[in-house]
């Protein structure tokens, strides 16, 4: 389980996150939203301990993320930023393969191997694996990314914004994906998400997020509400329900 109290961030004068505290649930998808600038990422960031807090604590698993080592913390979470990059030429099954270092230290074992294997065969791009990283689209790029990550094999999944820049399928393939590792792996996925009805379809529970602060929270039922998603996002929104599910409508 992860938690957090009284969670502040400040960047000089300016204070980003404002005293977030909560208790996540385990085994599900939880999406982060809120407009640019909420402080979504900041406190994805905060959690993986990236970044320090300014004020307040973390704890995952009975154990504040200081007191963590380092290893220990990397075969427990794993966290995939925005866009990211990588500055040499290497093949996929290469990347993927780096997500095994906090279990082999670079002496690879036939369960490393495995592991990479599996990582390559669930994300579905075993095909791949011998093309280099810069001769992908982007979405097979994103794609190899979040394979490196499953690789890793840890319970918690930090992802940041990974449908950026992605088309609908591809969009609907990485969502339906977490959702196989959640309920195939156990994994407990965190995902920053922009687009609304991405969230109702896929996550189980959701931060809502608006000037720092954590203005609501629960499961994503609860939240998908016109009054709750307009005070977010400061327009007009309107929920519809269609085949059990709920749509957000904010264009007129």
């Amino acid at each position: 389980m992860i938690s957090t109290e009284n969670i502040s961030k400040k960047y000089r004068s300016e204070l980003v996150l404002k005293g977030v505290s909560t208790i996540l649930p385990t085994g599900k998808i939880i999406a982060f939203i809120g407009s640019n600038g909420a402080g979504k990422s900041t406190l994805l960031n905060i959690i993986s301990r990236l970044i320090p807090p300014s004020e307040g604590s973390v704890v995952i698993d009975g154990k504040k993320t200081s007191l963590w080592n380092t290893g220990d913390l990397a075969k427990t979470l794993t966290i995939l930023g925005q866009s990211p990059q990588s500055e040499t030429r290497i093949t996929v099954k290469d990347l993927v393969s780096f997500g095994r270092f906090p279990h082999s230290n670079g002496e690879t074992t036939p369960d490393d191997e495995r592991a990479v294997a599996e990582a390559l065969n669930i994300t579905g791009i075993e095909t791949l694996k011998d093309r280099y990283i810069d001769e992908l689209s982007g979405g097979q790029r994103q794609m190899a990314y979040i394979a490196m990550s499953v690789a890793q094999d840890t319970k918690y999944i930090l992802l940041d914004e990974p449908l950026n820049n992605l088309d609908m399928g591809r969009s609907v393939k990485i969502m339906k994906l977490m959702q196989k590792l959640v309920k195939e792996k156990s994994k407990t996925i965190f995902v920053v998400v922009h687009d609304i009805n991405f969230v109702s379809f896929y996550a189980d529970y959701v931060l809502a997020l608006k000037d720092g602060i954590l203005k609501y929270q629960g499961e994503t039922e609860s939240i998908m509400r016109p009054e709750i998603l307009s005070d977010i996002y400061d327009i007009d929104i309107t929920v519809e329900n269609y085949r059990g599910k709920k749509i957000c409508i904010y264009y007129k």
